[in-house]
């Protein structure tokens, strides 16, 4: 099939790195793709050797696209080009339409999943827009996950891997990686790792934090393509992530993580990490942690170990919950077909 996946980046990062692995997902499994985007500069060291199947236009471009896909995706609640719009309405055989929505645990997102929304005015009169929410559970849309991914990680040569990117732990250090947006935590996280050697593995654009404990040295990452990413987290024994797609990787890694979500003014976002933690195995002092993570909570005064197996195994079960529920790419492609 014949897709148009349409971003506007708010989430610098996230919203152009969902979009993009769905992308190059879709078209590994011999779809085409058209991902129209409104700033595709991260693309350049995030995906730098592209995807076959798979082109990248300015969102504006689209104004003036005669054909539009068999399936169009409208990510993240990102308002189609009117112009767009109408060409679907007036083709022979409109486009599946279909608005894939944040992730998030909330149980609205079982209620939602895949609920439809005629469109009774305006240049889409007479479409059916479909609401695709993906999610933990069985009933939603489930998680971003190429076929291969597991058997990738599985035959990963951790050090290998580091030793290429010029990372050289000393014996008995543990891996830390960071990526977050500004948090004044930081100076309780750095102290809190200093309790034990630590070489802690700062993302592109992080600079080093003053005033390091005795005990945490830091390596500066360069920006790394998607696929090193992934081995970066596959390598660390503990990972911050942020947004939506650092996320789900962590979950893939099945390595002990801690999310820093994206802040919303209305501090709904408080809701929406708490959901998540109530799916979460429980992990003693986790909640405390994510929550003086995202300002929510003061620093605890311990939290729980990333090497210890109170915390490693629960993300590894974790992990095979989410393996038994089908892909996100994959229920995306049934649900076009079978809409068709």
């Amino acid at each position: 099939m014949r897709w148009d996946v349409f971003c506007q980046v708010v989430d610098n990062y996230g919203d152009i790195g969902v979009c993009w692995r769905l992308s190059a997902d879709l078209a590994a499994r011999g779809h085409t793709v058209r991902l129209w985007v409104d700033d595709a500069s991260a693309l350049a060291w995030m995906a730098p050797q592209g995807a076959r199947g798979v082109t990248v236009h300015p969102w504006a471009a689209s104004v003036d696209e005669p054909t539009p896909g068999e399936v169009v995706i409208e990510a993240f609640g990102c308002h189609l080009p009117e112009p767009f719009v109408a060409r679907m309405a007036a083709a022979p055989r409109p486009s599946r339409w279909i608005n894939l929505e944040y992730l998030s645990a909330e149980a609205y997102v079982e209620r939602s999943h895949r609920l439809p929304s005629p469109q009774w005015h305006g240049p889409g009169q007479g479409l059916t827009k479909w609401f695709f929410y993906p999610g933990f559970t069985p009933a939603t849309g489930g998680l971003l996950r190429e076929p291969g991914l597991m058997a990738e990680q599985a035959g990963f040569d951790r050090a290998v891997w580091l030793q290429a990117h010029g990372i050289a732990p000393r014996t008995g250090e543990r891996l830390v990686s960071l990526f977050a947006y500004e948090n004044p935590a930081l100076g309780a996280l750095l102290a809190s790792l200093g309790e034990a050697p630590t070489l802690l593995l700062l993302t592109a654009g992080k600079p080093v934090p003053p005033g390091l404990p005795s005990h945490v040295r830091c390596h500066s990452l360069p920006y790394l393509r998607q696929p090193d990413y992934d081995r970066l987290l596959w390598s660390c024994d503990l990972n911050f992530v942020r947004g939506e797609d650092s996320f789900v990787r962590a979950q893939w890694a099945g390595k002990p993580f801690v999310w820093q979500i994206y802040p919303q003014d209305d501090g709904a976002h408080a809701a929406k990490l708490d959901a998540f933690l109530d799916r979460f195995p429980p992990v003693p002092g986790l909640r405390a942690l994510w929550h003086a993570w995202n300002g929510l909570a003061p620093w605890p005064a311990k939290g729980p170990d990333p090497l210890s197996a109170a915390w490693k195994t629960p993300c590894l079960r974790w992990r095979e919950e989410l393996l038994a529920q089908p892909d996100l790419t994959t229920q995306l492609v049934g649900f076009a077909l079978e809409a068709g």
